[in-house]
């Protein structure tokens, strides 16, 4: 399936729900991942709340059960739970990104030094997955952006045949995408476009050094965006404050 169509068809909507007579329904797995491709997808927002009782009735599935979940996904870094919030999707601070990021550059900088010359059939994958995220741009569909854009590191671990950091990154760009869900904007996005497209092509060439540097410096945008994006939203609030106390 081509990956400009994965996430929507793996999503529900008001006018296609989920089909409750799906036999994975009783899983908590499911929940767990159907989840993870929402807040991937940029269709849960940071803090959007989950009532137990309603994510039941969505999936079919009793109050337990979806309480595990969360519970899983909790440890995984991506819900967390109040006693007046209930479960919501962690809305992550400028540290906490900061934590993520040094994590992915850490994580992705030793996957790139293990790896060589690429072969042709994972270079056609990575492309595919390129060329999904520059239509994604193009059309302007923000959240298939977020999430191909989000996904196409943890598409690098398993084309190179590690799962295991798959997962590992899978849990890393989730929380990436939220925190770009709150600082990043169309500008950045589209630089994340270009490198990957960079990327590819150290890959295809196995020059690791030039990979290994690709890799740094997008994480290094990605967190100089983060702390102009900060910066920025605290000067329009303190102007907001300011503004309202001279009326």
């Amino acid at each position: 399936m081509p990956y400009e169509n994965r996430p929507s068809s793996d999503r529900p909507s008001k006018d296609r729900p989920y089909d409750k007579s799906e036999p994975e329904r009783a899983s908590g797995l499911v929940i767990e991942e159907k989840i993870i491709r929402a807040v991937l997808s940029g269709r849960i927002a940071p803090g959007e709340r989950f009532g137990e009782k309603e994510v039941g009735e969505i999936f079919g599935v009793s109050r337990t059960m979806v309480r595990e979940a969360m519970i899983r996904l909790s440890s995984r870094g991506l819900v967390d739970v109040t006693p007046r919030r209930g479960w919501f999707v962690i809305e992550p601070s400028v540290a906490e990104a900061r934590e993520v990021i040094e994590a992915r550059r850490a994580v992705e900088s030793g996957l790139i030094l293990d790896h060589g010359l690429v072969g042709a059939e994972a270079i056609a994958r990575l492309r595919s997955h390129l060329h999904a995220q520059e239509s994604a741009l193009a059309g302007q569909d923000l959240a298939r952006r977020s999430y191909l854009l989000g996904h196409f590191h943890v598409h690098i671990a398993d084309v190179l045949g590690n799962s295991v950091i798959a997962t590992i990154l899978e849990n890393l760009t989730a929380r990436t995408v939220l925190i770009a869900a709150l600082y990043q904007s169309d500008e950045d996005a589209q630089h994340s476009c270009q490198d990957h497209a960079a990327l590819i092509e150290a890959m295809e060439r196995g020059d690791r050094d030039e990979a290994l540097r690709i890799t740094r410096d997008h994480l290094i945008h990605l967190e100089k965006a983060l702390r102009n994006r900060a910066r920025s939203n605290r000067h329009d609030r303190l102007h907001e404050a300011f503004a309202e106390s001279r009326d």
